[in-house]
């Protein structure tokens, strides 16, 4: 698709940008909730953190560009992102001084990159840095490897990139590790261009499990690792999920080493901000006049060896909640992290599955929307909704919300029922998630819902 062609869908509508940029109910709104801060965002308060290797100033505030606002596409077969909406997002983040953009040739359906460059193009490079990723999850070789570096470059319209990862250590263990980027040449490669000046920070993202961390970490001296991104949330610290090593290792390593930390999932894909009920209460009783996600962006940015903290803001809500959070950063103390750490732990007694809706089990070659039937598991685990006895006096009520919710969420040709096993989501997913097998559970309860009488 010519970058005409692209304009012309991104740009079709101005009603959608509107209601992105104004962002949902705020007494609905996911993130935020009811609970959102109020009063003025400010434009010059701003927590920036220093890199130590480059002296670059960054903003504590990252902007996640994987969930950039979308539209249905002309053609009926998916979505595509509405550029206008970008623009803005893009605008009044820069406004009120964010300077980190977090992109990869993966998200939203290939298209962010382009999206985010044209954002960007209109302000003066040096008011923001750029990182982006070589995600070659499938395609391993360095021919590949190197025209997908090489189409960044062209999708951002940038001459350097500031902050290049190698995308999703982990997945699939040391071996895959090895195939994408030791045995094909591409870290070498990678090291070449760093030193030509078109990467100006090397690094890596990372899921997966303590063996595979500790010997790409200890490729350092022979590397160079300028930063590591890293998933840090207050229940990640020490509950990770499984087939992950826990945050608080992750940082200690790093801390070690002096490597800045960048940090993902500082929401736990929302989930920090979706609790239920009697935690909101508790963070609510605890800070009265802050939002639910307003503590899970403090603990990730009170760690000095934090870089950024990147989110995914797809409302103008989300981007002001957070940035108010960080204008100034009114760092946690001892007493606040353990509050937390204890609020982990009762998290952690509701089965809610692990999944961050970061999409990179989509598309399903059978057609099954995957993080939309999890996702609203998950929310009626929360809501009090998942009950397995007739004989529970809200039995009722919580089967017709959950069947009701479920066919409103995922239509029916996507939804569990469909799925057939065969494994190719289980490759691509961060938190080690066995989908098939949730997904096959998830189905036998709806059957049984179902077949209930009452």
């Amino acid at each position: 698709m010519s970058r005409r062609e692209f304009l012309k869908i991104v740009g079709i509508s101005t009603a959608v940008t509107t209601v992105a940029m104004a962002g949902c109910d705020s007494k609905k709104n996911p993130v935020t909730g009811d609970l959102s801060a109020r009063g003025e965002v400010p434009t010059d308060r701003m927590t920036y953190r220093t890199n130590p290797g480059n002296g670059d100033r960054v903003s504590l505030l990252g902007y996640g560009c994987m969930r950039w606002p979308t539209l249905p596409a002309p053609g009926g077969d998916g979505n595509v992102i509405d550029q206008e909406a970008v623009n803005a997002l893009v605008d009044y983040a820069l406004e009120h001084g964010v300077t980190y953009f977090d992109t990869a040739p993966v998200y939203t359906q290939g298209w962010s990159e382009k999206s985010t460059g044209m954002a960007l193009k209109r302000h003066p490079r040096e008011r923001f840095q750029i990182a982006t990723k070589l995600s070659n999850f499938s395609n391993r070789t360095r021919e590949n490897s190197i025209a997908m570096y090489r189409q960044s470059f062209v999708d951002l319209q940038v001459d350097y990139i500031d902050y290049y990862l190698l995308h999703a250590i982990g997945n699939g263990g040391i071996e895959t590790f090895r195939a994408r980027y030791v045995d094909n040449g591409m870290i070498d490669f990678l090291r070449q261009e760093r030193e030509a000046g078109r990467i100006r920070n090397l690094g890596f993202s990372f899921h997966g499990t303590k063996e595979v961390f500790d010997e790409v970490l200890g490729m350092h001296d022979q590397v160079h690792w300028d930063f590591v991104q890293i998933q840090l949330n207050y229940v990640d610290w020490r509950h990770a999920s499984a087939g992950n090593v826990d945050a608080e290792y992750l940082y200690a390593e790093l801390e070690k080493k002096q490597i800045p930390a960048i940090i993902m999932e500082p929401l736990l894909g929302g989930r920090l901000s979706n609790l239920p009920d009697h935690l909101v209460t508790r963070l609510k009783q605890r800070r009265p006049e802050s939002s639910v996600a307003s503590w899970a962006f403090r603990f990730a940015g009170s760690f000095p060896g934090v870089l950024t903290v990147l989110s995914g803001m797809t409302y103008l809500e989300h981007l002001q909640d957070n940035l108010r959070t960080y204008s100034p950063l009114e760092p946690l103390t001892d007493d606040d992290k353990q509050f937390l750490y204890d609020t982990a732990d009762l998290m952690m007694q509701y089965p809610t599955i692990p999944c961050n809706d970061c999409q990179y089990c989509m598309p399903c070659p059978y057609g099954i929307d995957i993080p939309a039937i999890l996702l609203h598991y998950n929310k009626c685990v929360n809501e009090g909704n998942l009950v397995t006895s007739s004989r529970d006096e809200h039995y009722r009520q919580a089967r017709r919300a959950f069947l009701v919710g479920y066919d409103r969420s995922v239509p029916r040709l996507r939804q569990a029922s469909h799925c057939v096993g065969c494994g190719q989501c289980v490759l691509h997913c961060p938190q080690s998630i066995d989908i098939p097998r949730e997904l096959h559970r998830i189905d036998r309860y709806v059957e049984q819902l179902k077949q209930e009488t009452l």
